[in-house]
C-alpha cells in the first residue's frame, strides 16, 4: 500500500505541480489534504501550461482521480469555474471526488477576510484576501459550513444565522460595514449544491479501501513547511497544516500507512507575502532570479521574494516531515552565475547558529552565513541523466544533499513535463 507524502520544503511556490505531474502516471490517487484557492500549482504539458488552484495536480493524469479531502477548504464558485476552465480545453474531471466534511468558504468569510487584513494596516498578515484564515478559524469555533450542509437547507441555515450573529456585529460596529443577510447567503450556497453534487464522497473511506487494495495514493500539500500554522514563521503563515502530519489529518490516513515523505526544495529561495526572510535579495541578483525563473504567483499575481538557497531551512524541513527525499526544482535558473552563495548557517547576535532557530525573534534577526560554491554556463535543460550535468551543477547538487539531511532523488531543469533528471525512483 504505497502512500506518498509530496510538500513544499520551504515557503511554497516550489515546484510542487511538476512533481505530483511526474508521478501522476504511476499513481492511482491524487490528494490536496489542506489549503485552498490561496495555493496554485503550475503544471506544463507540451506546449500547454495549466495554473491549478483548488485542483489536484493528477486532474492531468488520465487515469488517476483528484481528491479533494476533509483538510481543503473550498470556495464553491472557484471550484465550479477552475473544472470549466479544464472541460473546455479537453481535460477530463469527472473522476474528481469532494469530501463532504470539506468546509466552504462562505461570502462572509472572503469579507472579513478583505476588511481585517485592512484594518490591520501596517501589521497585516499578507493574505491572499480569498477568506482562508477566516474558514479555518469558523471551522476551530464550530460554526464552519461543509460540503454536507449543503443538502440539508435547516441545517445549512442555522449555521449560517449562528455564524452571522457574531460576525455582523464586527462588521457593523468594529468596521463600519453593512450586515450580511442570511436569506441571501443561504440562496448563493444552495446554488451550488446540485452542480458540486456529483463529485461529493465520503473520501475517507474511499483512500482507506484504496490503499487497502494496494493502489498508490499521492497526498499533496498546497504550501510550503514555512508556512504551517504551528511549524512556520508565525504569524506569517497560512492557517493550516502543509507539512506531513497535516496529510494524516486532511485526507483521514493514518501515519502508519504513509511510506514515503518527498520535499520540494527550489535551488534557490522564494517567499510570498509579509515576514522574515534571512536570504533575501534586494540587488540584481534578486532581480534576475525574479525574471530568469518567472516568480510570479500563480494566484497572487505576486511577485515573489527572491533570495539564495537556505540550507538551515531545508534541514528543518526534513526533520519535521521525517522527509524520505528530496525533488530539487528550477536548477536551470542558476546557469549562469559564476559563484553561487549557499546560506549554510545564521548569524544571530554575534553568534554562528545552524539549525532554525525557535525564536520568532531570533529568526527576524538571523543573518545569513554564506558559503561560495562554484557555478556553471552550460545550458542544462537538455540533460537527461545527472552524469549529463556540468560538474560543478553535480557538486552543487551533491552539496544541497548533504546540508539538507535527505538523498535528492529528482532534479528539474526546466518547467516542462519531460524536463526532469530522475535519480532514484519514488515508487
Amino acid at each position: 500500500m504505497p502512500a506518498l507524502v509530496l510538500l513544499g520544503a520551504q515557503w511554497g511556490d516550489e515546484g510542487k505541480g511538476k512533481a505530483t505531474d511526474l508521478l501522476g502516471g504511476s499513481v492511482d490517487y491524487v490528494v490536496r489534504y489542506q489549503g485552498g484557492n490561496n495555493a496554485g500549482h503550475t503544471v506544463v504539458v507540451g506546449d500547454q501550461k495549466y495554473a491549478l488552484h483548488l485542483l489536484p495536480s493528477g486532474i492531468l493524469s488520465p487515469g488517476c482521480t483528484p481528491v479533494i479531502g476533509n483538510g481543503v477548504v473550498v470556495d464553491p464558485s472557484v471550484l465550479l469555474s477552475e473544472l470549466s476552465g479544464l472541460n473546455e480545453r479537453g481535460v477530463d474531471t469527472s473522476k474528481l471526488l469532494l469530501s463532504g466534511n470539506a468546509h466552504i468558504i462562505t461570502p462572509y468569510n472572503v469579507t472579513v477576510d478583505k476588511v481585517t487584513e485592512r484594518f490591520l494596516g501596517k501589521r497585516k498578515i499578507g493574505t491572499t484576501g480569498r477568506g482562508i484564515g477566516p474558514t479555518y478559524a469558523d471551522k476551530i469555533n464550530r460554526v464552519g459550513i461543509r460540503v454536507q450542509d449543503l443538502y440539508d437547507e435547516s441545517i445549512l441555515t442555522q449555521k449560517v444565522e449562528a455564524a452571522l450573529d457574531v460576525k455582523n456585529q464586527i462588521l457593523t460596529k468594529l468596521y463600519n460595514r453593512r450586515a450580511i443577510a442570511v436569506d441571501q447567503v443561504v440562496e448563493e450556497l444552495l446554488a451550488y449544491a446540485d452542480k458540486l453534487a456529483p463529485y461529493v464522497a465520503d473520501t475517507v473511506l474511499v483512500l482507506n479501501q484504496a490503499l487497502e487494495d494496494d493502489k498508490v495514493v499521492l497526498f499533496e500539500g498546497g504550501q510550503g513547511t514555512l508556512l504551517d500554522i504551528d511549524h512556520g514563521t508565525y504569524p506569517f503563515v497560512t492557517s493550516s497544516n502543509p507539512t506531513a502530519g497535516g496529510a494524516c489529518t486532511g485526507a483521514g490516513v493514518g501515519p502508519t500507512k504513509i511510506s514515503r515523505v518527498i520535499g520540494i526544495l527550489k535551488a534557490y529561495t522564494t517567499r510570498v507575502g509579509a515576514g522574515p526572510f534571512p536570504t533575501e535579495l534586494f540587488d540584481e541578483d534578486g532581480e534576475a532570479l525574479r525574471r530568469i525563473g518567472g516568480e510570479r504567483g500563480v494566484t497572487t499575481g505576486r511577485d515573489r521574494r527572491c533570495g539564495w538557497f537556505d540550507a538551515v531551512i531545508a534541514r528543518y524541513a526534513t526533520r519535521v516531515n521525517g522527509l524520505t527525499d528530496f525533488f530539487l526544482t528550477k536548477l536551470d535558473v542558476l546557469t549562469g552565475w559564476e559563484q553561487i552563495p549557499v546560506c549554510v548557517a545564521y548569524e544571530i547576535d554575534g553568534k554562528r547558529v545552524e539549525e532554525l532557530p525557535y525564536s520568532q525573534t531570533d529568526f527576524h534577526h538571523a543573518k545569513p552565513v554564506y558559503e561560495m560554491l562554484p557555478g556553471w554556463s552550460e545550458d542544462i535543460s537538455k540533460a537527461k541523466s545527472f552524469a549529463d550535468l556540468p560538474k560543478n551543477a553535480q557538486a552543487y547538487v551533491k552539496a544541497l544533499e548533504e546540508m539538507s539531511g535527505a538523498p535528492i532523488s529528482a532534479i528539474g531543469v526546466g518547467p516542462g513535463r519531460d524536463e526532469t533528471i530522475e535519480i532514484n525512483s519514488f515508487l
